[in-house]
């Protein structure tokens, strides 16, 4: 064997070897565990009941089609946002602002999600320092809750899912030919008209892979909606989270899990069709 085709299958079999304990092997597991299940007898035998479940309970297909839609409307939200803050910090800014505003991006994801999210609830609970401020300044004549509603568990999730928008609009639009924008400028062509017509067709695979990951998080997210959300918030996640460790069916919640990992792959595929898009041409 050469010595590169060597050195490749060392650096390599770390990665293999996580990927086979850490992620392949305990799917596998978890696949097996959601078509188990007790018959009455209390005997474990084989069985679909656990994937048939989901469809035959309305609280959970319902709370699955809640939780989808709120992840399309986070990561719509988030695009939004990210765009103008991707065309500052590549085409707007400076060469040496530009690294300091892609460090002050990425400093809230230093800390743990945890720490960041307490961080929002101390701002808006009833007694918290919005609240105060705003009675301080004759705004609000007594303190009102803002937290435990949809509006701030979304903002909480596009808050927490920022950045993955941010980062592939800067790569893409960072090989944006400046001239091209010029020209349109220069011919007559409106800002609404050049980022119809020439920004958002190139920033395309950026657009779809931060939407991918966005709606992927946003979709397996526990904490935001269930700290931000509160009791009401409904989330699939926390249906599996139940399964597991409140009802410890873990049977139930593996296939869950299973049934969120197709159902989310599905979701995306239609995405990339309805885009025309290939997931080898956003990946690369």
């Amino acid at each position: 064997m050469p010595r590169s085709r060597l050195a490749f299958w060392i650096f390599l079999a770390p990665v293999l070897t996580w990927l086979l304990l850490l992620i392949v092997l305990p799917h596998l597991d978890l696949l097996t565990m959601s078509f188990r299940g007790e018959n009455d007898y209390g005997d474990m035998v084989w069985t679909g009941r656990n994937y048939l479940n989901f469809f035959t309970e309305p609280i959970y297909w319902l709370t699955f089609v809640r939780t989808a839609l709120y992840a399309v409307v986070t990561t719509a939200i988030t695009f939004v946002l990210a765009m103008p803050v991707a065309f500052y910090i590549s085409k707007l800014a400076r060469r040496r602002l530009q690294g300091a505003l892609m460090i002050f991006i990425l400093l809230p994801f230093w800390v743990s999600e945890l720490v960041r999210i307490y961080g929002w609830m101390i701002l808006l609970r009833e007694s918290g320092v919005l609240n105060f401020f705003l009675v301080k300044l004759g705004v609000l004549n007594r303190p009102v809750e803002m937290l435990y509603n949809d509006a701030t568990m979304i903002m909480g999730l596009v808050y927490t899912s920022m950045l993955f928008m941010v980062v592939p609009l800067v790569s893409v639009m960072d090989s944006l030919d400046d001239s091209l924008i010029e020209a349109a400028h220069d011919l007559g062509a409106g800002k609404l008209a050049i980022w119809r017509t020439i920004i958002i067709p190139h920033c395309k695979p950026g657009i779809t892979s931060g939407a991918i990951v966005v709606f992927m998080l946003t979709l397996g997210n526990y904490l935001t909606p269930n700290l931000m959300g509160g009791k009401n918030s409904l989330w699939f996640t926390e249906q599996i989270y139940n399964q597991f460790i409140a009802s410890f069916n873990w049977n139930q919640g593996s296939a869950f899990g299973f049934l969120l990992l197709v159902l989310s792959s599905l979701i995306i595929w239609a995405g990339l069709k309805l885009s025309g898009q290939k997931l080898g041409e956003v990946a690369s």
